[in-house]
């Protein structure tokens, strides 16, 4: 059986100092409990390591080889040790992450840099993914962690509110609405509203056409063909508005802004993890607490 780390690190003191009175100060303890450890060590070795005198210590030829040997090896253990505690806290592996294509614009790349930096010896890889599939995929384990707007339905999985953010409309920069800082709801209804496919994610569909629900005459409300369009051409028009969250507001294409609509609800954000977690899970959680924290994300 090999000796215990503790009596092999007194050993490399005392090799460096060759004085048990100078090594046990430097380690302290006291020099009889030096050189008891020393007796210890060398009696599960099976060889003398040290030669004494009254007046000195030498090495012999199995301690100076010991000493010269003994470094890297613990250095070896050390980060082995470390390994493991990295691992237990959620340090290390590979960590994927399903988001909806409308938290990619800012809340997914701040999570997902704050992941890296934090945790080194993580490895984050983040796929945008149809919301409705982002929940039975995390249950089912195909992916670590989801990223979704509003609360989706879904079973074997924890929702954690990671943002709260306001309701409003992107527009265009001369459509007459612009000028007002904020938009009456019932103004915003007198124009066509263009809302994201219920396919694509009935739950934020439902609560943004719900904000017109009374509003008289009915709005005119339609989808684009394409399923997500960066450029956002049917805006371009002048007329057409479409509801979004205020994270739309950092991220305009030329030409669009975004106004908040006056008394709307909140749109939220979730964090999406298995109900049975491991370390990588509660870390993911604890980064993402902290920053929606710093980040001001959801009311103190």
């Amino acid at each position: 059986m090999a000796p215990d780390t503790v009596s092999l690190r007194y050993f490399l003191v005392l090799a460096q100092e060759l004085n048990f009175t100078r090594a046990a100060a430097r380690i302290g303890i006291a020099q009889p409990a030096l050189s008891a450890r020393m007796r210890r060590l060398e009696a599960e070795l099976g060889t003398a390591l040290l030669v004494r005198n009254t007046r000195s210590v030498v090495l012999t030829t199995a301690g100076a080889a010991l000493a010269e040997s003994a470094p890297p090896a613990l250095a070896a253990l050390d980060r082995a040790w470390d390994t493991a505690r990295s691992a237990a806290a959620g340090e290390l592996g590979t960590l994927r992450i399903g988001y909806s294509l409308s938290t990619g614009a800012e809340t997914t790349p701040a999570l997902v840099d704050r992941l890296i930096r934090s945790s080194p010896g993580l490895e984050v890889g983040a796929v945008p993914m149809p919301t409705p599939e982002i929940s039975p995929a995390v249950a089912d384990g195909r992916i670590d962690a989801g990223i979704t707007r509003g609360e989706q339905p879904g079973r074997g999985v924890r929702r954690f509110l990671l943002r709260r953010a306001r309701i409003g409309v992107q527009l265009a920069q001369h459509h007459p609405l612009a000028e007002h800082p904020e938009i009456e709801i019932a103004d915003a209804a007198a124009y066509p509203l263009r809302l994201p496919d219920r396919t694509a994610n009935p739950v934020i569909h439902d609560q943004l056409s719900a904000l017109f629900r009374d509003t008289r005459p009915h709005p005119r409300f339609h989808t684009t063909a394409a399923f997500f369009d960066m450029s956002q051409r049917d805006l371009r028009d002048g007329v057409t508005l479409a509801p979004a969250g205020e994270a739309a507001a950092t991220a305009q294409p030329t030409g669009l802004t975004w106004r908040p609509l006056r008394g709307a609800p909140s749109l939220t954000i979730h964090l999406v993890l298995p109900r049975e977690q491991s370390p990588l899970h509660h870390r993911i959680h604890t980064v993402a607490k902290t920053l929606a924290h710093e980040l001001h994300w959801l009311p103190d």
